[in-house]
């Protein structure tokens, strides 16, 4: 199945990080995997390997389909393994087995910590995946928690196997450049208002290894370093703590996107990348230059303005950075229909935050927007459904905090660039 453009790969990352891979890699295994594998009463998305004399029932899963829930369900029944891992880490088991973790958010912690954003992108790939499974009547996420309750029921011993989401987000991020940063923030925000319908017949269809596989050639040729990060990491990891598991008998539930991934890694020694593939990136010291260097030439600019010129001079270009920061920044607040004390805060901070890369005006305003404005519990609870709708935006108190963070912090940027650039040219 050939795909209309490129964007439905990029689109398709969405579900990497809050664990729904549909896609598949091709089976590039030199090794035909398939001579280890005894006939099983299943179905194809069951693989039964032999290793070290071990027995790995691996099941390719689609994260919203009901059929994936009940096929889970009747293998851990019916095979009574020593041991059950399920792709999930511990923050994602809480996202899906507590269904009041929303009320438990300590915004206040979280922009201290400037995880806003990390936060907002997971509340987007998880208001996109509820929606995609209200549609099928099902929730994200539910065959792995039927692995975990099966597996319960009988007093067999659970594995969390995936990686840590927060490591995966930080280092997809980091793999990214600047321009296709952009451009997969669009196709993410674009995915909220996505109407387009997924059966359960297409989600049949999307997990042939024919259509996945085309679906990761468009994903690899688009985005390769992401691929690299969201699966073929993911899959070594997954394949390590699989084989790390106790007992002789394994049932391993993961997305069907990571089953041939998993399976070639399965046979292969990757423990010395785990250190590597489990650390999140240093920022890069270029980085921590530039954002140093900026505010150091406009200070220095300044100072050389009032050398040469007066003071008089250096005051008005001083008074021109604080209108061309504070003016756009709180513009942006008034358009998130932020408190009139969130829009104040926005043009007192953003002249100074502006001149240090420790802290945005973004992360200022919405502090300020969360003290004078808490959300209240029961939009904690709607914001999913909320975010899916352009009026939710504002109307919920928690997405304006999201709002304020963003359109505050984009009105302090285009400050910076416009004051910075008026004063640099008063130097000559």
């Amino acid at each position: 199945m050939a795909l209309a453009n490129r964007s439905k790969a990029v689109y398709s990352t969405c579900f990497f990080v809050a664990g729904c891979p549909f896609i598949q890699k091709k089976n590039n295994l030199e090794t035909d995997l398939q001579s280890f594998e005894h006939e099983n009463p299943y179905s194809s998305d069951v693989h039964v390997i032999q290793l070290d004399g071990r027995e790995i029932i691996l099941i390719g899963t689609a994260h919203i389909s009901r059929e994936s829930a009940d096929l889970v369900g009747r293998v851990v029944e019916n095979e009574r393994p020593d041991c059950v891992c399920v792709e999930l880490d511990s923050k994602r088991y809480d996202a899906l087995s507590k269904r009041k973790r929303w009320i438990n958010l300590n915004l206040k912690e979280i922009i201290y910590k400037k995880q806003l954003s990390t936060l907002m992108v997971n509340l987007i790939l998880a208001s996109y995946q509820k929606k995609l499974g209200s549609r099928l009547g099902v929730l994200p996420g539910t065959e792995l928690l039927e692995a975990i309750t099966a597996a319960d029921r009988h007093k067999i011993p659970v594995a969390l196997c995936d990686r840590d989401v927060r490591v995966t987000m930080r280092r997809a991020w980091h793999a990214t450049s600047f321009f296709k940063k952009a451009y997969l923030l669009a196709t993410l925000f674009a995915s909220l208002f996505d109407k387009t319908e997924i059966t359960e017949e297409k989600l049949t269809e999307l997990k042939k290894t024919d259509v996945l596989s085309e679906l990761m050639q468009e994903l690899g040729e688009a985005l390769p370093e992401l691929k690299m990060v969201l699966i073929d990491e993911r899959d070594t990891f997954l394949a390590e703590k699989i084989k790390r598991a106790q007992g002789e008998k394994i049932v391993a539930v993961v997305g069907a996107g990571h089953v041939e991934g998993i399976k070639k890694a399965l046979f292969e020694d990757r423990n010395d990348q785990m250190e590597e593939i489990n650390t999140i990136p240093p920022v890069s010291p270029v980085w921590k230059v530039i954002g140093w260097a900026v505010p150091a030439l406009i200070i220095f600019s300044i100072g050389i303005i009032g050398w040469k010129k007066g003071g008089a001079v250096a005051g008005d270009n001083i008074i021109y950075w604080i209108l061309a920061n504070g003016i756009p920044s709180s513009i942006g607040a008034a358009l998130a229909l932020a408190h009139p004390a969130t829009i104040i805060s926005a043009f007192l901070a953003a002249p100074v935050t502006s001149l240090t890369p420790v802290i945005g005006a973004g992360y200022v305003t919405a502090f300020v927007q969360v003290m004078v404005r808490p959300p209240l519990a029961g939009e904690f609870e709607t914001v999913l459904e909320d975010m899916s709708k352009v009026t939710g935006w504002w109307k919920n108190r928690l997405l304006k905090v999201f709002l304020v963070f963003m359109l505050a912090g984009f009105g302090s940027m285009i400050g910076t660039w416009v004051g910075g650039y008026e004063i640099i040219s008063n130097l000559f």
